[in-house]
C-alpha cells in the first residue's frame, strides 16, 4: 500500500496491489448506498455543511467505511484494474458517480488507487507529518507494507563548474600551476544539500500479540511495551494471551512501572487512553470510559478481534455487546497478572503505586471483590516493616479466633499506642493498622475473609475467650462501679456507658 500526497493538485492517493474491481464490481461496491447508516450519515453531512459547520467530528460516528471519504474531499475517484477488465475509473462527488473506461490504459498492472480531492479546509491531511502520523497511528500493525512517499535531506557531492572556477582562481594560477603538475588531475566537486524524495515503510512493528507467547521472548514484550507506551521503564507485569467463546480476541496487558500522572484526578469522569482496541490489526479506538473499570484505569495494553465489525463507530462501540464481554475478560486475567507478580516487587513496587486502586477495587466491584481481596495489603502488629495480606493474616489467626482485628487512625504511631489494642497485643492477638483514608471503607466493603468477619477493636462488641478467672475478676469489677455507672446513666450518658476492661498500662 503506497500513499502520496500531491499538495500542487490539492490530492490524496493512496495505491494498493490488490485484486483491483472490474466495472461491474465498481458500480455494485461503490455505486451503491446499500450499508444501514450510509445515507443517514450523508444527509447529516449535508445538513451540517449547509449550517457551516465542520464536519470532521463525523468521523467515526456512523460507521459507514469508505463514503466518510467524503468528510475530507470534495471528490473521490477510485482508478481500479482486475484481471478479468480493463482498468477503470470510478469518480463520485457523493451526490452521484460515473464510471469510465481509463484513457490511460493499464498504469496499475494490477490493483486500485484511490484518489481524494480535498476540501480547502481539510488541506492539512496533505501534510507530510500529518499523514505519518495517521498510517503510524491507525495501521501501523497492519500485516501489508504501507509506504509513504516521503521526502529527507541529503549532502551529496557535485561537480564544480570548472570555467566559472578557473575564472575565481586567476589570480592563484601562478602559484598553483607547480603544485598541479605534481598532483594527479581529479574533477572537483562540492557539497550540496538536496531534497530526496523515495517510498518509506511506515509500518514495520509487527503486531507481537499475533504470535504464539512460547515464541516470544521477555526483552520482546519490554521492548513492545516502551514503543506502544511511549514509556521509557520496564512493566512490572504483563500477560498476553487468547480468549475464545462468545468473543475471539488476542491481548497483551501490562502494569506499568510507575502510576500515571494524575491517576485520581477526575476519577471515574476522565477517560483514560490506555487500552487501544484493534479490530483485525487496524487501531479503531483508545476513547473509552469503560473498556476497564475505573480502579485499573492505569492498566495498559491492546485488544485486538476479529469479531467486531471494522466500520463500527465509537457511539455504537460503547454499546456493543460483545464489549461488555471483552471487559469482563480483561479484569480476570489482569487481576489473575497482578496476583502472579512476586512478592517482593508486589510490596515494594506494585503496592506503593497501585495499592489504593485496588482498595478502590474491593469497594466498587461486587463481582470480583473476593479476588480484589486476596491483594490487599495492610501495615500489622506483627512486623513493623512488612505489610501483611489477609491470607498471611488469617494463617497467623489464634486457636478459636473467630475475627480479624483491626483499627484506623491517621499513621502507625498512633494506632500502636492505641489505649484500645493494649489488651489484645498483650495477649498475643495480631492487629491490622489501617492507616489510609480509604482502607476503613475497604474492610466495611467486606462483609468476611476467609469465613472470618471484621471487628473494629475501637468499637463496642469486642469480645475474646476469657478463663474463669479473668470472667470472675470482670464481674467483680462492675460491680464495684456499678454506682458510678446508675449516677452516668441517669445525668448524662443513658445507655452509652460500660465498664471495659481492655487497658493495661494506660
Amino acid at each position: 500500500i503506497k500513499v502520496k500526497a500531491d499538495k500542487e493538485k490539492n490530492m490524496l492517493h493512496i495505491t494498493d496491489t490488490g485484486i483491483g474491481m472490474t466495472k461491474e464490481e465498481l458500480i455494485k461496491n461503490l455505486g451503491t448506498i446499500a450499508k444501514s447508516g450510509t445515507s443517514e450519515f450523508l444527509n447529516k453531512m449535508t445538513e451540517m455543511q449547509t449550517e457551516g459547520q465542520s464536519t470532521s467530528e463525523l468521523i467515526g460516528q456512523f460507521g459507514v467505511g469508505f463514503y466518510s471519504a467524503f468528510l475530507v474531499a470534495d471528490k473521490v475517484i477510485v482508478t481500479s484494474k482486475h484481471n478479468s477488465d480493463s482498468q477503470h475509473i470510478w469518480e463520485s462527488d457523493s451526490n452521484e458517480f460515473s464510471v469510465i473506461e481509463d484513457p490511460r490504459g493499464n498504469t496499475l498492472g494490477r490493483g486500485s488507487t484511490i484518489t481524494l480531492v480535498m476540501k480547502e479546509e481539510t488541506s492539512d491531511y496533505l501534510e507530510l507529518e500529518t499523514i505519518k502520523n495517521l498510517v503510524k497511528k491507525y495501521s501501523q500493525f497492519i500485516n501489508f507494507p504501507i509506504y509513504v512517499w516521503s521526502s529527507k535531506t541529503e549532502t551529496v557531492e557535485e561537480p564544480v563548474d570548472e570555467e566559472a572556477q578557473d575564472k575565481e582562481d586567476d589570480t592563484d594560477d601562478e602559484e598553483a600551476a607547480v603544485e598541479e603538475e605534481d598532483e594527479e588531475k581529479k574533477p572537483k566537486t562540492k557539497k550540496v544539500e538536496k531534497t530526496v524524495w523515495d517510498w518509506v515503510l511506515m509500518n514495520d512493528i509487527k503486531p507481537i500479540w499475533q504470535r504464539p507467547t512460547k515464541e516470544i521472548e521477555e526483552d520482546e514484550y519490554k521492548s513492545f511495551y516502551k514503543t506502544f507506551s511511549k514509556d521509557s521503564d520496564d512493566p512490572i507485569a504483563h500477560i498476553h494471551f487468547t480468549a475464545e467463546g462468545e468473543v475471539t480476541f488476542r491481548s497483551i496487558l501490562f502494569v506499568p512501572n510507575v502510576a500515571p500522572r494524575g491517576l485520581f484526578d477526575e476519577y471515574g469522569t476522565k477517560k483514560t487512553d490506555y487500552i487501544k482496541l484493534f479490530v483485525r490489526r487496524v487501531f479503531i479506538t483508545d476513547d473509552f470510559h469503560d473498556m476497564m473499570p475505573k480502579y485499573l484505569n492505569f492498566i495498559k495494553g491492546v485488544v485486538d478481534s476479529d469479531d467486531l465489525p471494522l466500520n463500527v463507530s465509537r457511539e455504537t462501540l460503547q454499546q456493543h455487546k460483545l464489549l461488555k464481554v471483552i471487559r469482563k475478560k480483561l479484569v480476570r486475567k489482569t487481576l489473575d497478572m497482578i496476583k502472579k507478580i512476586a512478592d517482593e516487587k508486589y510490596d515494594d513496587l506494585f503496592w506503593k503505586e497501585f495499592g489504593t486502586n485496588i482498595k478502590l477495587g474491593v469497594i466498587e466491584d461486587h463481582s470480583n471483590r473476593t479476588r480484589l481481596a486476596k491483594l490487599l495489603r495492610f501495615q500489622s502488629s506483627h512486623n513493623d516493616a512488612k505489610l501483611t495480606s489477609l491470607e498471611q493474616y488469617v494463617e497467623r489467626m489464634k486457636e478459636k479466633q473467630d475475627k480479624i482485628y483491626f483499627i484506623a487512625g491517621a499513621n502507625r504511631n498512633e494506632v500502636q499506642t492505641s489505649p484500645f489494642v493494649e489488651r489484645l497485643l498483650k495477649k498475643g492477638y495480631e492487629v491490622l493498622y489501617l492507616t489510609e483514608p480509604v482502607d476503613e471503607y475497604s474492610i466495611q466493603a467486606l462483609p468476611e475473609f476467609d469465613g472470618k468477619r471484621f471487628q473494629n477493636v475501637a468499637k463496642e462488641g469486642l469480645k475474646f475467650e476469657q478463663s474463669e478467672k479473668a470472667k470472675e475478676k470482670h464481674e467483680a469489677m462492675v460491680k464495684e462501679y456499678e454506682p458510678l455507672l446508675t449516677w452516668l446513666k441517669d445525668k448524662a450518658l443513658k445507655d452509652k456507658v460500660m465498664v471495659m476492661d481492655q487497658l493495661i498500662c494506660s
